[in-house]
């Protein structure tokens, strides 16, 4: 694949090109898989990236993710808004109109959007809303505003998803849990692998979906959260090998609210840029038996993304 330029835009110092040459996985995925976490970014000289960013990234066009979609064999895409294009989601509803009905968007939008906007978000196939917390990527959104968006686009039968980090959750419980939404968590809330995957840190998490059946996890990125790192241990196809435990409990105990996703193009990653194809191959040690793997990539993002058709 030929890596789009990025226009009259610097990216963030540090941060590694997307990989352009990803391996054909090894796992070969159940029919109508979904790749429900991606992005586009850009191109910037079409879509510009919001002047509030926090990071500048390569551009990433949608013509890419659908050659990536066709390369590892996805079926369907979920691509969701990325803090580098703030509230402006040209450059999403773009892709999702382009791609024939096989992407569905999780937007950002302000307390300032009106009715006919959301509509129009809808109408391209927007079916999400994106609080981002993680205090690096974003500045503070108060949070009556964020409730009020989640009150307005739960009567479009939208749904939420949080992205924040675990040392994080025990202060946003009580947000969280008042939410009116299906509320869907980003990478298992980013939890430090190397505690114990019974220790109270992620107990919490557990808990959390455990006492909120209304609370989805996406068991994404062990790129993000791995301290082991991509490197197979002893020969085997094991990679991030740290962060197995952790989304094979949540696969294991809540299979009928988890999603998985790439994360294209991997965002503000600066130590390695991750093989998509082998990160595929990464989702058989998750997701363990053909019943549980058609949960993750295939019933459950259609469930949510694509009601009408299940």
């Amino acid at each position: 694949m030929t890596k789009p330029t990025t226009g009259d835009f610097t990216k963030t110092s540090g941060w590694l090109d997307w990989y352009t040459g990803p391996t054909k996985p090894s796992f070969k995925l159940p029919a109508g898989a979904v790749d429900a976490h991606c992005h586009v970014f850009g191109p910037g000289a079409e879509f510009p990236y919001a002047p509030e960013r926090k990071y500048t990234p390569c551009d990433a066009s949608k013509a890419e993710l659908f050659a990536l979609r066709d390369h590892l064999g996805f079926a369907r895409n979920v691509i969701v808004q990325a803090t580098c294009h703030g509230a402006d989601n040209r450059a999403l509803v773009d892709a999702c109109l382009a791609s024939g009905g096989k992407a569905r968007g999780v937007a950002t939008v302000r307390r300032s959007v009106t009715n006919e906007e959301l509509q129009t978000l809808h109408a391209a196939g927007v079916r999400g809303v994106r609080f981002n917390f993680v205090k690096r990527l974003v500045d503070f959104t108060p949070k009556d505003e964020l409730m009020e968006i989640a009150g307005r686009i739960a009567k479009l039968g939208w749904h939420v998803v949080i992205y924040f980090e675990a040392v994080d959750l025990p202060e946003l419980w009580d947000f969280f849990t008042a939410l009116p939404t299906t509320v869907v968590v980003d990478h298992m809330g980013r939890p430090d692998v190397s505690l114990p995957v019974d220790g109270p840190q992620f107990a919490l998490f557990r808990k959390f979906m455990r006492e909120h059946s209304n609370v989805w996890s996406k068991v994404s990125c062990p790129e993000r959260l791995s301290v082991t790192g991509p490197k197979a241990l002893n020969g085997e196809q094991n990679a991030y090998r740290d962060v197995i435990p952790f989304a094979k409990a949540i696969v294991e105990e809540f299979s009928d609210r988890v999603l998985w996703g790439t994360d294209w193009p991997h965002p503000n990653l600066k130590d390695h840029m991750p093989d998509d194809g082998l990160l595929v191959d990464f989702i058989p040690h998750i997701a363990t038996t053909p019943a549980l793997q058609k949960k993750l990539l295939v019933d459950n993002p259609m469930r949510l993304y694509w009601p009408e058709e299940v």
